[in-house]
């Protein structure tokens, strides 16, 4: 809609017409950004608790692995951990959070099969293997968070700029539009109803 329209009634409808849908479209728009920020507030604090569990679990990890160097050597835990098979049985899934696609991940539970003779290793070596599977758990679940959390701040992005846009360009535009043909209609009605009494005077006289 050309907001310098000629000053006609059909104009002034059109732009009274697309000055509601901005409008209601800023409402929506501005009602899209606060649930975006408050999903933003909210994985920012699950990120927060998901870093503190992950560094937590490191600690545990490197801790039995340290005992289990101690235990049986480092060259007899480097060829056990050889032989512990790689698992790529991660699933992605996506869901949609007010048009942002963010992923969901899930790492099903593995079963700890023997991957090394228990008779030469010792308890430490099991309670390592098992902390470590609990780290690629939290790095899962922290990265699917922190994934989120991008895709959400990117699309708050950009609705915070339609939202400006709409508050601080579109609609004064539109305001000031239907001001100005609103009053040119007013000046010529009044142009033509002075006409109109001068006319009639003529012919009374």
């Amino acid at each position: 809609m050309d907001i310098n329209s000629a000053p006609t009634k059909g104009n002034l409808m059109q732009i009274e017409k697309t000055l509601d849908l901005s409008k209601n479209g800023y409402q929506l728009m501005d009602r899209k950004r606060m649930i975006l920020m408050n999903e933003l507030v909210s994985l920012v604090d699950q990120a927060q608790k998901a870093q503190e569990d992950l560094e937590t679990a490191y600690q545990e990890a490197y801790h039995y692995l340290a005992m289990a160097t101690y235990d049986n050597g480092m060259l007899s835990v480097h060829e056990a951990a050889e032989d512990i098979p790689e698992s790529n049985d991660l699933e992605v899934k996506v869901r949609s959070i007010m048009g942002s696609e963010v992923p969901e991940l899930r790492y099903p539970e593995q079963m700890l099969l023997p991957a090394y003779s228990f008779f030469d290793l010792s308890l430490a070596m099991d309670k390592a293997r098992m902390a470590f599977t609990k780290v690629n758990e939290k790095q899962i679940k922290l990265a699917q968070i922190e994934n989120a959390a991008y895709r959400l701040a990117n699309n708050m992005q950009k609705t915070q700029k339609r939202v400006n846009a709409l508050q601080n360009v579109t609609i004064p535009q539109l305001e000031t539009a239907q001001k100005e043909i609103s009053a040119a209609l007013e000046e010529k009605e009044r142009e033509e109803f002075t006409r109109l009494k001068v006319v009639k005077r003529i012919l009374n006289s």
